[in-house]
């Protein structure tokens, strides 16, 4: 039994690691002007806007190596929060057009990092089961 839930531990951190690494290296590759205007726009200081390296490409390879795995979801969940606080709160209360809520993705991302950060990574991990921040 045991067994399957470490599997299912590694599979539901190689998924999340994965699907926001994409957005990670889509801001290595294209920059992040998007997410300086945005942050700047909300009055912040533009510096911030590189937090998203560290919420898009560090924590999901944390996820996907199972090293330090509790703190690459919180940073993902805090990633996820400021993303929701600064580009999608006015669809926080809407559908989509197939009836789904609107920020299903982002939703599904904070929900599954969540996870991750209260189950920890499991033995297919580098730092094993064991361990505080793992």
């Amino acid at each position: 039994m045991q067994g399957s839930t470490d599997l299912g531990k590694l599979v539901l951190r190689v998924v999340l690691g994965v699907l926001i690494l994409f957005h990670g290296v889509s801001k290595l590759i294209h920059g992040p002007g998007y997410i300086v205007s945005v942050v700047t726009a909300a009055g912040l200081p533009s510096f911030l806007a590189y937090g998203v390296y560290v919420g898009e490409v560090v924590a999901p390879l944390l996820l996907l190596l199972g090293y330090w795995t509790r703190v690459g979801a919180l940073i993902i969940v805090i990633n996820m929060l400021v993303a929701i606080g600064l580009v999608h709160l006015g669809q926080f209360a809407t559908l989509n057009d197939t009836g789904g809520w609107a920020l299903e993705l982002q939703g599904m991302f904070l929900g599954t990092a969540l996870v991750i950060m209260l189950l920890g990574a499991g033995r297919y991990s580098l730092g094993g089961s064991h361990g505080r921040w793992n």
